[in-house]
């Protein structure tokens, strides 16, 4: 069982380590509002917010989404924890969904709000601005749902 976890924590770890590492950059070398343009459809824009994703809850205060992040982390881990050894992509997602968790939380406890810096756009519509955190959330899920089919498809076979 140790065996299992160790990589799974340093793995974990590490890609906490890079998120926080994105954000320290993008705190202390990107002036706030202000968008510098790396191709015409992608920017880095630094912004807060004080919700989800998608700004969504926002002005729920800061205890209160960390209560629920936490929550919810404990749920991914729980979850995870039922999850057979041989399953790689769900080990994969559910270890980027955590890094991403423990990052934004990191932020939410120590300033209140979640740094985002990552825009995608055109000159008449822009995506949400997010960061690596949520990335991680969002590759995390594709990678769970992607090994539910493979089992699915494994299974049908069988």
């Amino acid at each position: 069982m140790i065996k299992r976890i160790v990589p799974l924590i340093v793995f974990v770890s590490l890609l906490v380590g890079l998120d926080q590492l994105s954000k320290y950059f993008v705190e202390t070398r990107l002036e706030y509002g202000v968008s510098v343009d790396v191709m015409p459809f992608f920017a880095f824009y630094r912004t807060y917010n004080d919700g989800v994703s998608f700004s969504m809850l926002s002005g729920f205060g800061a205890t209160g989404l960390i209560a629920v992040s936490v929550i919810v982390l404990a749920l991914v881990l729980w979850i995870w924890s039922s999850v057979e050894p041989g399953r790689f992509f769900a080990h994969l997602g559910f270890s980027l969904i955590s890094a991403g968790a423990i990052g934004n939380i990191i932020d939410r406890s120590t300033l209140g709000v979640v740094i985002d810096f990552i825009r995608f756009h055109t000159a008449n519509w822009s995506f949400a601005i997010f960061n690596v955190a949520d990335i991680y959330i969002s590759v995390g899920v594709g990678a769970i749902i992607l090994d539910e089919i493979l089992a699915w498809r494994n299974n049908r076979k069988a």
